[in-house]
């Protein structure tokens, strides 16, 4: 059935959508001079760097091979979920370890010092690039994957399961690129605010979050064997 399938998925986009780093790049973007332009640029670009590995995950779960009693345990399934449960936990041991050390300030990437400067083109690429590749959201994909197709929906619902899954992903900036061409002026103090206490909590938060979701997952694949 296709809610408890939204069920599942919907708290594994809080893994994407709390994505401190994007969150910044945002709304540096929507500070800039070009914000009307680059802001719907970097939309579109993660928008389409989210969408486009979970269709290719559902796909591929899909080909899992499936328990022939559908109350039995499910092997094949449940090593897919303890696999991606391992390497989440992994990836946050690592946000973790990578911390800065107190007192210390947070390393912000280079190119953000030039997003003033940035096209459409480039926020778009720069959306995709802040998406698709990185393993964190790889990994999210890949479970939101292995949890659609492995409740056997028809074409539609799985279609439906996917959308509801990038809303809620790309919410966080689906929403301020929204409302900086509602309330342009009265966001500026804000979002200066909300950007630099991100920068800060950058690891704390990530590392939380794929905690959860790491956990989450292990006990799916439990629940599969």
């Amino acid at each position: 059935m296709l809610g408890p399938v939204i069920g599942e998925i919907l708290p594994l986009t809080l893994a994407i959508s709390i994505s401190p780093l994007t969150i910044v790049a945002v709304i540096l973007m929507l500070l800039s001079p070009n914000a009307r332009r680059t802001g719907p640029g970097f939309l579109i670009g993660w928008t389409l760097g989210i969408t486009t590995p979970v269709v290719a995950f559902v796909l591929l779960a899909g080909t899992l091979p499936s328990s022939g009693d559908s109350d039995g345990p499910n092997i094949p399934r449940a090593i897919a979920q303890f696999v991606l449960a391992i390497l989440l936990l992994l990836v946050a041991v690592k946000q973790w370890r990578g911390r800065p050390t107190l007192g210390e300030e947070p390393a912000l990437p280079k190119w953000m010092s030039a997003i003033d400067s940035f096209t459409f083109g480039r926020a778009l690429g720069l959306g995709i690039l802040l998406s698709a590749p990185r393993p964190k959201n790889l990994l999210i994909a890949a479970s939101a994957g292995v949890i659609i197709a492995g409740a056997d929906l028809s074409v539609g619902d799985g279609a439906i399961a996917v959308a509801v899954f990038v809303c809620c992903a790309i919410s966080t900036v689906l929403v301020p690129v929204i409302a900086f061409f509602v309330a342009s002026k009265r966001l500026i103090g804000p979002l200066e605010a909300f950007h630099q206490w991100l920068a800060r909590e950058n690891v704390t938060i990530t590392t939380v979050l794929l905690t959860v979701i790491g956990v989450l997952m292990l006990g799916k694949g439990i629940g599969s064997l």
